[in-house]
């Protein structure tokens, strides 16, 4: 039996999708890897410069070169925009659906009505456009950081209130709308005001809390996402659980797909951390799969925080050196993003870029996966390697990964 890992470098994305001049002009010039490798043009990341990432950029902007032994690809994003909970869903083999956009004040009254009936105390703050402030020290409005109107926060100051009160919140909200997320999340502030001082308004329509501007993220995170309409029973741990082959979800992975069946390692940010518990996951059963999320990379585009992410990108590639020294020869990892968030862009938003696809299993045969059509190519592959039912979408690029011939000398 083996094993196999995909690990998502959260926001890594190498550059902006063809549609995107007719889609999200925004994000016209994006490239999260190409610019963070030009503004540290000294940066080396061995393991992902072995596996292929400059070979999948397609220039070396510093001095990482491709890589003449890799196995590597791209994957266009299937689904509209550029989303963490519906990439992940992808991934592991959901087929994309167009999303839901509702600004928050469409629902607003109904959610207040609902929140108001728990117990709870509201206050409407904001004027023309309107926020929710929940028993002071909780807020409700527009996430500002995904694509607008597709998701709600619940941002909460974990000072005054538990992260179990902000989740309930959250389920009560998740009760009443249809939009395709609801994150409940918190963090240790000195006080609520940091908050309030955090809100904006965007486009006239949407209103909520500027999450990194806010502080939540600096001490005590915590965070719950809340899906809408998706079928866990199509995806890849449904596939494999049905084989008898345990699947663990590390990382904000584990807090966005439902894995009812498997282990899961839920409300885990720190890249240190994450990195050691999927190395001991790895090794610890002969056959398993695992989905590992490296969140903090994301949170650092949304800082726009160019050092940041690559401080998080050499910790990562010096703890995936690691596993790669360590695998058996039937063992599979596959390094990859969910979408791009490019800190030089000049706006903390997601960016609609390509992403990597980088396959690392001794004794491969270089080879070019091409540019898949699908983030689902992933979660095919991956039940095809352990050789159980296809998720709901994807096309497997297994059959294109073969052994390297050996000379007579070797």
């Amino acid at each position: 039996m083996a094993r196999f890992l995909v690990l998502v470098i959260d926001s890594f994305g190498v550059g902006a999708m063809a549609d995107v001049p007719l889609v999200r002009p925004q994000d016209t010039g994006a490239n999260t890897c190409g610019h963070i490798l030009a503004h540290y043009p000294d940066l080396r990341l061995p393991a992902l410069e072995k596996l292929g990432l400059i070979n999948a950029l397609g220039y070396a902007p510093g001095v990482m070169q491709p890589s003449p032994t890799a196995v590597w690809g791209i994957a266009e994003l299937q689904h509209e925009g550029g989303d963490t909970f519906m990439g992940h869903q992808e991934i592991l083999g959901t087929r994309p659906r167009a999303p839901l956009r509702m600004p928050f004040n469409h629902v607003i009254d109904r959610v207040e009505q609902a929140i108001r009936a728990s117990g709870r105390k509201t206050a409407r703050c904001g004027g023309k456009l309107s926020w929710l402030l929940v028993d002071d020290a909780v807020a409700i409005g527009d996430n500002l950081e995904a694509d607008l109107g597709q998701v709600y926060n619940i941002t909460g100051n974990l000072s005054e209130t538990t992260f179990e009160e902000v989740k309930a919140i959250g389920k009560i909200v998740r009760q009443q709308v249809e939009v395709g997320r609801v994150i409940a999340f918190g963090g240790l502030l000195n006080s609520t005001q940091q908050i309030m001082e955090a809100v904006e308004e965007k486009e006239g329509r949407y209103i909520g809390i500027n999450a990194p501007r806010s502080g939540v993220y600096a001490q005590g995170f915590q965070v719950a996402h809340m899906g809408y309409g998706v079928d866990e029973k199509v995806q890849v741990p449904a596939q494999l659980y049905q084989a008898g082959i345990p699947t663990v979800l590390i990382g904000k992975v584990a807090d966005i797909v439902n894995n009812p069946h498997g282990e899961n390692w839920q409300n885990l940010v720190d890249s240190q951390r994450i990195m050691e518990i999927t190395q001991e996951a790895f090794f610890r059963r002969e056959s398993v799969f695992i989905c590992t999320n490296i969140q903090e990379t994301d949170l650092a585009g949304h800082a726009e925080d160019v050092a940041r992410y690559a401080d998080r990108l050499s910790l990562v590639d010096h703890h995936l050196a690691l596993l790669m020294a360590d695998m058996g020869p039937d063992d599979c990892i596959v390094v990859m993003a969910d979408h791009g968030n490019d800190p030089t862009i000049g706006h903390s938003l997601h960016t609609r870029e390509n992403v990597p696809v980088l396959v690392w299993q001794p004794g491969l045969q270089p080879t070019e996966l091409g540019v898949r059509t699908t983030l689902s190519d992933v979660g095919a592959t991956v039940c095809d390697f352990f050789g159980v039912s296809k998720p709901e979408n994807g096309r497997s690029f297994l059959p294109l990964l073969t052994p390297a011939r050996h000379s007579h000398d070797d």
